[in-house]
């Protein structure tokens, strides 16, 4: 009991940590939802092209129609200065170059590679599909039509099809994105709290008077780190709890579905191997000094190294392959595999249990560990 008193009295004084990790998290989730508002509805947009036509033919008149229909042209002087400017200022984001008797070498048959200059942003991946789209349809006909007008009517008959896309689909994955990035970033926040505060009363209790006092009581050092690392527990839930009941105020019912459920879950199974992490860490370092530089390396590092503040598909391959030893990465991988979940059987869980559960090994490693050095300490004083 006066283990756990002790704990209380330094925790009380630390409280501020908590609110301010807190409130960076509501900073930035604030800005993620103005964007992710801002950004969520679709508006059709049309490629910027540039064509340069040396081609008097009447399939090249047709192609450059149907370009020009699906896309917005743009006149440049033909200048090759001048059009490589206009790509890098974005004035333009795709130029295509038709030679000369293109239409007719085409119809004979050759398969000419047109030269194009792009920007390699979404809208010349958008012009790139529309000509690939018209010369495949054109190539198909072309095999077994040799009249020039009649193959041109076919292609703008097959062009003009338009399928009807009905959306089954009942996930609000707008809602569950901004649900994600929200534990995501959590993930930062947790760290930084628990690995603060827990390291900070650990070096309390492993100062060199108080593990003397220790050592004399009748309380052995495995009942003490037991004590310690269930009052740590006991303050990681209450930190768990208050992330969540702001998560229900900003993302509202969104919380109380399914997803919202595997949310919450997720997020306390990592808030408990951030604990041990934080007893592991607390057992080693006893200087305030230096548990401030490890917060900030552990904290930040794995936030950047597994996709807390940077989405991991936007990270490079190694950067992931050293995430992997860190137990943020699984969490992040489980909160993503959660926006987009819409079955929840076995199979379709699989990954999330897998990834919970190298959580939880994670874990009973820093326990492990932390009961090793917490013994050797014991023996050496």
């Amino acid at each position: 009991m006066t283990v756990f008193k002790t704990f209380l009295k330094i925790l009380n004084k630390n409280k501020y940590i908590v609110i301010m990790y807190t409130a960076i998290l509501l900073i930035f989730g604030g800005f993620n939802f103005q964007s992710n508002e801002q950004s969520m509805s679709f508006v059709a947009t049309k490629p910027k092209v540039m064509i340069i036509n040396k081609d008097d033919s009447k399939f090249t008149k047709n192609f450059v129609k149907y370009i020009s229909k699906n896309s917005k042209i743009v006149k440049i002087e033909n200048d090759k200065e001048k059009i490589n400017d206009a790509l890098f200022y974005r004035e333009i984001s795709y130029v295509i170059y038709i030679p000369d008797n293109y239409g007719e070498d085409f119809l004979n048959g050759k398969d000419i590679t047109l030269d194009v200059k792009k920007t390699g942003n979404y809208e010349s991946s958008l012009a790139e599909m529309l000509i690939s789209r018209y010369l495949k349809v054109a190539k198909t006909y072309r095999n077994s039509i040799s009249d020039e007008e009649l193959l041109i009517d076919k292609i703008n008959e097959t062009l003009s099809l338009k399928t009807n896309i009905e959306i089954t689909s009942k996930l609000d994955t707008s809602a569950l994105s901004r649900v994600a990035f929200y534990y995501n970033f959590a993930s930062y926040s947790f760290l930084a709290c628990l690995i603060y505060v827990i390291c900070l009363i650990l070096s309390i209790f492993n100062g060199e008077k108080v593990r003397k006092r220790t050592l004399i009581s009748s309380t052995s050092y495995k009942k003490t780190n037991r004590i310690l690392l269930l009052s740590n527990c006991l303050y990681a839930s209450v930190v768990w709890l208050l992330y969540v009941i702001v998560s229900f105020i900003l993302m509202g019912d969104i919380m109380l579905t399914t997803n919202g459920i595997i949310y919450m879950i997720n997020s306390f199974i990592f808030v408990l191997c951030a604990t041990t992490l934080a007893f592991f860490l607390g057992s080693i370092f006893n200087k305030k000094e230096a548990i401030n530089g490890v917060m900030n390396v552990v904290a930040i590092g794995s936030s950047f190294l597994c996709g807390a503040f940077v989405p991991q598909s936007m990270l490079p391959d190694f950067v992931l392959n050293i995430g992997k030893f860190i137990p943020t990465y699984y969490y992040i991988v489980n909160n993503d595999i959660v926006s987009t979940l819409e079955k929840y059987d076995f199979n379709s869980m699989k990954d999330i249990y897998i990834n919970m559960g190298i959580m939880l090994v994670f874990s009973i490693a820093f326990i492990i560990l932390a009961n090793i050095i917490s013994s050797k300490k014991q023996k050496i004083a």
